[in-house]
């Protein structure tokens, strides 16, 4: 359960049992069920994290609703993006381990996290990650609802693959930008969870790939 959980659904307790006391028990029901809903919708289930190598894992859990070629800053890149129904868990994990090296908070619009143009327009927060020679960029996309993200760590923070790293409240979008050269694992309209699901996996580096087969081929001797 995240913390926010309980700062919004304690209020709201206190509020139906006042209410109850007061008046009659039929008006605690509405706050009461508030309650549990935000109880509910802060959820943090544990997930598996797989340990394949050059695995790109999903931010969070949602809905694939695009997987396509785009430029950004002047490179080619894959952009793989998710929206999070306010019914999905709304944690958002780290797609690769690494390095923090960019967070950028960008002020914007709330429009409908399904519309394509919430990607350049919409209030959000872009990470980029850089792990073993590879960086991941990923934005979490303020919705329609959304009216706050959260990001915990820091430029210069180590995280893990599927660490959790923040969340954003109630209806809202992730979207994963990794090299040109990555091979995507999932379709628009695929579900996927959070630190759990394999998006794609990045290429590996040519002097590993050499280093790998070298040691094969004296392996073999």
């Amino acid at each position: 359960m995240v913390r926010d959980g309980y700062l919004y659904a304690a209020p709201l307790i206190a509020a139906g049992f006042l209410l109850g006391w007061l008046t009659r028990p039929a008006w605690a029901v509405a706050p009461l069920v508030l309650a549990l809903f935000f109880l509910w919708f802060f959820r943090d289930p544990e997930r598996t994290i797989p340990e394949d190598p050059g695995a790109v894992v999903s931010p969070g859990d949602g809905k694939v609703t695009d997987v396509s070629p785009i430029t950004m800053g002047g490179e080619r890149r894959i952009r793989i993006s998710i929206f999070l129904s306010v019914f999905d868990v709304h944690v958002n994990r780290s797609p690769i381990a690494g390095v923090i090296r960019e967070v950028r908070y960008k002020h914007g619009r709330f429009l409908n996290a399904m519309n394509a143009a919430c990607a350049e327009h919409n209030e959000q927060n872009v990470v980029t990650v850089e792990g073993d020679g590879k960086t991941v960029v990923f934005k979490q996309i303020a919705g329609l609802l959304a009216r706050r993200i959260v990001f915990y760590p820091k430029v210069g923070d180590v995280v893990k693959r599927g660490q959790r790293v923040g969340l954003i409240k109630f209806g809202s979008r992730v979207d994963v930008l990794c090299d040109a050269s990555a091979s995507p694992q999932v379709k628009v309209g695929d579900r996927v969870r959070g630190g759990a699901s394999i998006l794609a996996y990045l290429a590996a580096r040519p002097e590993l790939t050499a280093a790998g087969s070298s040691s094969a081929s004296e392996g073999a001797r």
